[in-house]
C-alpha cells in the first residue's frame, strides 16, 4: 500500500518549537560583515578567551578571504582546541541497523526509489553478531543508524538499543549507544530515552528551505519544519543530549555554517544548553544518487569551515566522520575535532562479514574515505601523541545537558576527562593492543600523567591504572 504523508501532521507545542531560521537575516549578516583585519583578529581573540561567538561575529569569519587572516583563523582553532580539549580524541563506530526508507533524498543511497539498494534490517541475532565483532575489536561507543520507515519506530529503536547493551564478549562491552534516526514525537523520544541512549542525533542537511525542497522530494523528511524542530521535541522528552549537523555540498557552505550556529543559539535560548555535538559531513558518492556540483565544498573550504565552527562554539563537541580520507582527517583533527569514528563499516552486517576489500554502494548509504581498522587509527593517533578515548563517564555520572555545560565551560574538560581517557586507553592496550602498541601507548600515558601533575593529583589515577593491568575494567572519575 502506498504511504501518503501530509506535511505539518503535528502540533507545535509552544513558541520553543516554532521554526527559527530567517534566511534573509542570515544573508544580510554575511553580506554586511566587516571582515577588516582588526575586526577578524578581535573575534579570534574573543574565542580564544573561551567566549562563544555571536551569529554576526561568525559571519565576519566566514566573509574573510584574506589568506593571511584565514591562516590566523586556522591557527586560532588549533590553539582553542588545545586549550579546551587538549589532545584527547573520543572514538566510536557506527552500526547500521536497517536501510529501509520511505524518503526520496536525491543524494542518498537509501532513497525509496533506488531499486539497486539491497534492503536489509538486522535481526536480533545479527545485531548481537555485529556488536560482538565490534567489541572483539575494542569498541566501547556506538551510534546506531536507521532509515526512516514505519518499521523503525520508537519501540524498534529502543529494543535494538537494549539488545546492544546486553552483548558482552570477554572484557568487551558497549557502554554508550547514541542514535542517528528520524525525528520522533515526544512520546517516542521518551521510549528511546528509557532504553538508556546517549545522544540523539538529527542532521538538518541544509538550512535553506529552497535547497532542502529540491533534494528532499517526498516522504516525511520532505517537511523542513518537522525535521528542524525534531530535537526540540527530544528536549521536551527530557533528552538533554542532542547532536546537530549539516550535509555540506547541498547549498552554500557559508550559509549552512550560519544555520548550524543559529541552531546552537536556539537551543541555548530555549533550553539553556547547546547541542552536545555538531557534525559536518561532506556529500560523497552513493548508489543511484544525483548531486548538484554547484555547491561542492573543496578541501580548503572544508578545512576553513571546521576551523570557523571551532571558534564559533568553543565547548561543543565536533564529530569528524570516515566519509573523509585519512589525509583530510589528519589535517582537520588538529583544528578542533573532539570525536571520530574508526574501524568503520557501513554495510548492513558488515562487521560480522569483515568485507573491507571493496565497498559495495548498493549495500551502503554512501562511500567512505577512511577504511582503516580501529587498531590502525589508534596506532596513528599514538604516533602523533593524541590520546584515544573510549570514555563514557559523564553519562554514568549524569553530566549531560546543562550539567555537562556547567562542567565543561569553565575549561575542566581537559583537566578531568584526560584521566578517564587514560584509563580507557589502558583498557584497550591490555585487551586488544599488540606488544608494540602497548609500549607506545604506555609511553604516552606517562607523558600525560606528568602533564596532569600541574593541575591535578595523579595518585588515584596511578592506583586505578594498576587495577586495570590486573584485570579490573570500567574504572572512571
Amino acid at each position: 500500500m502506498k504511504m501518503i504523508y501530509k506535511p505539518q501532521e503535528y502540533r507545535i507545542k509552544d513558541e520553543r518549537m516554532k521554526p527559527f531560521i530567517d534566511e534573509d537575516e542570515i544573508w544580510e549578516m554575511l553580506n554586511e560583515a566587516d571582515a577588516s583585519k582588526e575586526n577578524v583578529r578581535r573575534i579570534i581573540q574573543k574565542s580564544l578567551d573561551k567566549n562563544r561567538l555571536s551569529l554576526q561575529e561568525t559571519a565576519v569569519l566566514l566573509k574573510t578571504e584574506d589568506p593571511e587572516l584565514i591562516e590566523e583563523i586556522k591557527e586560532g582553532a588549533r590553539t582553542l582546541k588545545e586549550k579546551v580539549y587538549g589532545d584527547r580524541i573520543v572514538i566510536f563506530a557506527p552500526l547500521y541497523i536497517g536501510n529501509k526508507c520511505t524518503n526520496n533524498c536525491t543524494y542518498c543511497g537509501f532513497r525509496a526509489s533506488n531499486k539497486k539498494q539491497i534492503r536489509t534490517t538486522l535481526t536480533h541475532k545479527q545485531i548481537i553478531s555485529d556488536v560482538k565483532a565490534l567489541e572483539d575489536n575494542g569498541q566501547k561507543r556506538l551510534i546506531l543508524v536507521y532509515g526512516e520507515h514505519p518499521m523503525y519506530d520508537a519501540d524498534f529503536i529502543a529494543d535494538s538499543v537494549r539488545t546492544v547493551y546486553e552483548v558482552k564478549s570477554g572484557h568487551g562491552e558497549i557502554r554508550r549507544v547514541n542514535i542517528n534516526a528520524a525525528p520522533l514525537d515526544i512520546e517516542g523520544y521518551k521510549k528511546v530515552k528509557d532504553a538508556g541512549i546517549g545522544t540523539y542525533q538529527i542532521f538538518q542537511e541544509t538550512y535553506n528551505r529552497e535547497a532542502y525542497a529540491k533534494y528532499h522530494i517526498s516522504g516525511k523528511k520532505s517537511d523542513f519544519d518537522w525535521r528542524l524542530t525534531g530535537l526540540d521535541r527530544a528536549q521536551e522528552a527530557l533528552i538533554d543530549d542532542v547532536g546537530i549537523g549539516a550535509l555540506f555540498g547541498l547549498y552554500d557552505w557559508k550559509f549552512d555554517v550560519m544555520g548550524l550556529v543559529r541552531h546552537v543559539n536556539h537551543f541555548e535560548a530555549c533550553y539553556n544548553v547547546g547541542p552536545h555535538t555538531i557534525s559536518f559531513p561532506r556529500i560523497k558518492a552513493a548508489s543511484d544518487s544525483t548531486i548538484d556540483p554547484k555547491y561542492e565544498v573543496n578541501d580548503e573550504e572544508f578545512i576553513r569551515l571546521v576551523a570557523i565552527l571551532r571558534l564559533a562554539v568553543p565547548y561543543t563537541g565536533m564529530i569528524l566522520t570516515a566519509r573523509e580520507s585519512q589525509e583530510i582527517r589528519e589535517e582537520v583533527i588538529r583544528l578542533g575535532v573532539s570525536q571520530i569514528d574508526a574501524g568503520t563499516n557501513i554495510q548492513l552486517g558488515g562487521y560480522t562479514e569483515k568485507s573491507r576489500e571493496e565497498q559495495k554502494l548498493d549495500h551502503e548509504q554512501f562511500e567512505i574515505g577512511d577504511t582503516r581498522s580501529l587498531g590502525e587509527v589508534i596506532d596513528e593517533l599514538l604516533d602523533k601523541e593524541y590520546l584515544p578515548s573510549f570514555c563514557t563517564a559523564c553519562y554514568r555520572k549524569g553530566r549531560t545537558g546543562e550539567h555537562f555545560m556547567e562542567f565543561s565551560v569553565p575549561g575542566f574538560i581537559k583537566r578531568y576527562c584526560t584521566q578517564n581517557a587514560i584509563l580507557t586507553l589502558a583498557e584497550y592496550l591490555e585487551d586488544y593492543g599488540t606488544p608494540e602498541m602497548k609500549e607506545k601507548g604506555y609511553k604516552l600515558i606517562e607523558i600525560k600523567k606528568k602533564e596532569l601533575k600541574d593541575v591535578q593529583k595523579v595518585e588515584q589515577l596511578e592506583e586505578r591504572l594498576e587495577l586495570v593491568k590486573k584485570g579490573e575494567r570500567d574504572l572512571y572519575f
